[in-house]
């Protein structure tokens, strides 16, 4: 596939109905993550213009910031700590529509004011989360979880 992305008008479901296909084809014939998630970072920020949208590796008890777009972000969250840390302490989505009222939230940027994070998994273990941001109260909702979730399931290894 080229690296140019069709982009949909309409509605959020039509605009991740669009995408999910062409990140399929991106990530299909590459086997290394990094790269991976980095064209998926960008698809979603290109498609949708969060605030910010990227991926937290794993790596022993925290998770290490890797592939993102958007301004400069937190570079390691504990085991259940913020949003990020829960999601992979649980290992489901979070859906948070006021950061502000999320207990221990972490503020890597005080414009943030939703978010969403989905884990990736590699077999039942979470290896990763997606974690996407919005300037905009209650910008996330089921139809966000449904299609990161898949997106996740893309990116996650048996």
């Amino acid at each position: 596939m080229a690296e140019t992305l069709l982009k949909a008008e309409g509605s959020k479901k039509e605009r991740y109905e669009t995408l999910l296909p062409q990140i399929a084809s991106l990530i299909e014939n590459e086997s290394d993550e990094i790269a991976n998630m980095a064209n998926v970072a960008a698809a979603l920020m290109e498609t949708f213009r969060f605030w910010w949208a990227g991926f937290y590796r794993v790596k022993g008890n925290e998770l290490v910031l890797s592939p993102f777009q958007g301004p400069l972000a937190c570079t390691r969250i504990g085991f259940g700590k913020g949003v990020c840390g829960t999601a992979w302490k649980e290992a489901r989505t979070i859906v948070v529509p006021d950061v502000d009222a999320f207990p221990g939230h972490i503020a890597c940027s005080a414009a943030s004011r939703s978010e969403i994070v989905v884990p990736l998994f590699r077999g039942k273990e979470v290896a990763a989360v997606l974690d996407i941001d919005s300037e905009q109260p209650r910008a996330f909702d089921d139809t966000d979880a449904y299609y990161l979730e898949r997106i996740s399931r893309m990116l996650s290894r048996p």
